[in-house]
């Protein structure tokens, strides 16, 4: 075994097993950013570790986390390999899958399955603390390390790792949500599946509507959106242009004034460009303020609405 290389997936594989036994696996009302106390971890009822939960608490639906991380330090003791890489993959997914899995399918009141509830002996479990989080995190990076021992990324376990933890975050705090909001147009007021509501809410005038061609107030959402898309690549492409061409075929001081700008939107936060612009053209902005004391001009909220939109993106 070549201990250096096999460093990292015994290190997460013994935090994820130490993570199991000694912090609290469901989140606590009131304690979750509070570590419980020795007689909390080993009996509480929700505020007990994983081990607790599986032992004592009568939760079995638990334990394929635990052999998940068990299967990794075993794979620590394999050569770097692609059957070291085989055994990580399979111990991380089917681990991450068990975890949330189980998360899901028994859920938080007024949520998850009534059949695998009853089958279980369960009707709700609390959400995930501290325990289930870093478990998570464990498994995650033993399937970053065995994608990199089977070749990915030219075998770099820092490069997968960093790869796979940074997916793993887009799919938690972007791709979830978008998809519960969109799952939401498709159920009515009791939570149950409704098509033809589901079209009613898809199909409404607020989205698809013309009025703005017919001599109506305004459009659709839709509609709006595709025209803000155009024209912020019409404008964006133009712009691009003219700083290439300076760039490119331009002996002007101006170039390194651009060089310096030119990276800022890509590594500014979008909230500081549009408290920017709001502090430029509001209707408290430097330039309404401008305006009116040079030209008597009232400040409006001109800048609010398709244009402030447009030269925001």
């Amino acid at each position: 075994m070549n201990s250096t290389t096999n460093r990292p997936i015994l290190l997460w594989s013994l935090l994820g097993l130490a993570t199991f036994v000694l912090l609290p696996w469901y989140a606590v009302p009131d304690g979750l950013f509070s570590l419980q106390g020795v007689a909390e971890l080993l009996g509480g009822h929700d505020s007990a570790s994983g081990l607790a939960q599986v032992l004592l608490q009568h939760r079995p639906w638990l334990q394929p986390a635990a052999f998940a991380l068990l299967a990794g330090l075993a794979a620590a003791r394999m050569a770097p390999t692609r059957r070291q890489g085989r055994v990580l993959l399979a111990a991380g997914l089917l681990g991450t899958a068990a975890v949330l899995g189980q998360g899901f399918a028994i859920g938080v009141p007024a949520g998850g399955s009534a059949t695998l509830s009853a089958m279980l002996g369960v009707t709700t479990q609390p959400g995930f603390g501290w325990g289930a989080t870093l478990v998570l995190a464990c498994l995650l990076m033993l399937s970053a390390f065995g994608l990199a021992r089977l070749g990915a990324f030219r075998g770099d376990t820092f490069v997968s790792a960093a790869v796979v933890g940074s997916a793993g975050m887009l799919m938690i705090f972007v791709a979830y949500p978008v998809l519960r909001g969109l799952l939401g147009a498709f159920l009515d007021e009791t939570g149950a599946i409704n098509l033809v509501q589901a079209w009613n809410r898809i199909a409404s005038e607020r989205i698809w509507g013309l009025g703005c061609v017919v001599g109506g107030s305004r459009c659709g959402v839709a509609w709006n959106t595709l025209a803000l898309a155009l024209l912020t690549a019409a404008g964006t492409t133009v712009l691009g242009t003219l700083l290439a061409l300076i760039e490119d075929r331009s002996d002007s001081r101006i170039r390194r004034v651009l060089r310096v700008l030119a990276p800022l939107p890509i590594v500014t936060p979008p909230f500081v460009v549009g408290l920017g612009l709001i502090l430029l053209f509001g209707r408290a902005g430097l330039v309404n303020q401008l305006l009116e004391w040079a030209f008597g001009i009232e400040p409006g909220r001109w800048f609010y609405g398709m244009f402030g939109v447009w030269l925001a993106q």
